[in-house]
């Protein structure tokens, strides 16, 4: 048996195995060789060359498969960035966060005019839009909500002073006759101060 025959069954059961979605017999592989070549020779050797790369040969009981070899493999986590479409509720929902922080629960529930849904805030929490900025001092303490300096990134704002106004919203056919934030944006940062004396503020760093 020469060399070169050799290195080409080889090539062929290296082909095979790598290009399998699924473990490969034995036995199928060796109807792959001639009987002048030990099958188990080229497995040798191929497992010996894969020894220090990236995938190894490995042996699956009477199969054998490529697999990503173990000093790599904690490596390998890649992330992605899925977008998800906010629904209706979410959008209402944020929109009347970024407006009106800090505001309550209830308040939001209050200009929507119908209950929010735990997933709703949970989503928007997920996406790390908004966040607790405090609890109210007033009866029960409700927990207040505000938006986050994400928020301000993803939608390319410097600050909360930023946000459109109304009538910019209305020419660019974004809101109705009957929008659910305020009318007076200019006046939202003196809101969002004079408000603040209202709050108590969580210390998030201990929590």
């Amino acid at each position: 048996m020469s060399k070169d025959n050799f290195k080409f069954f080889k090539n062929i059961i290296e082909a095979i195995i790598f290009s399998s979605s699924e473990p490969v017999k034995t036995g199928l592989l060796q109807k792959k060789v001639p009987s002048s070549i030990d099958l188990f020779d080229i497995l040798e050797e191929l497992q010996n060359d894969y020894l220090e790369r990236g995938v190894n040969l490995e042996k699956i009981e009477d199969s054998w498969a490529f697999r990503t070899s173990s000093h790599v493999s904690e490596n390998l986590i890649i992330e992605r960035i899925v977008r998800k479409q906010l629904s209706r509720p979410a959008l209402e929902t944020l929109s009347i966060i970024a407006y009106h922080q800090p505001v309550t629960r209830a308040e939001i529930e209050n200009i929507r005019g119908v209950s929010i849904s735990k997933g709703t805030l949970d989503n928007l929490l997920e996406l790390e839009w908004i966040k607790p900025k405090g609890r109210r001092k007033s009866p029960g303490r409700p927990l207040t909500w505000g938006t986050t300096e994400k928020f301000l990134d993803v939608f390319g704002l410097q600050d909360i002073s930023s946000l459109p106004g109304i009538s910019e919203l209305k020419s660019a056919g974004l809101i109705g006759a009957k929008p659910l934030i305020s009318e007076d944006i200019s006046q939202l940062n003196e809101n969002i101060s004079d408000e603040s004396l209202f709050i108590e503020e969580l210390d998030l760093k201990n929590k």
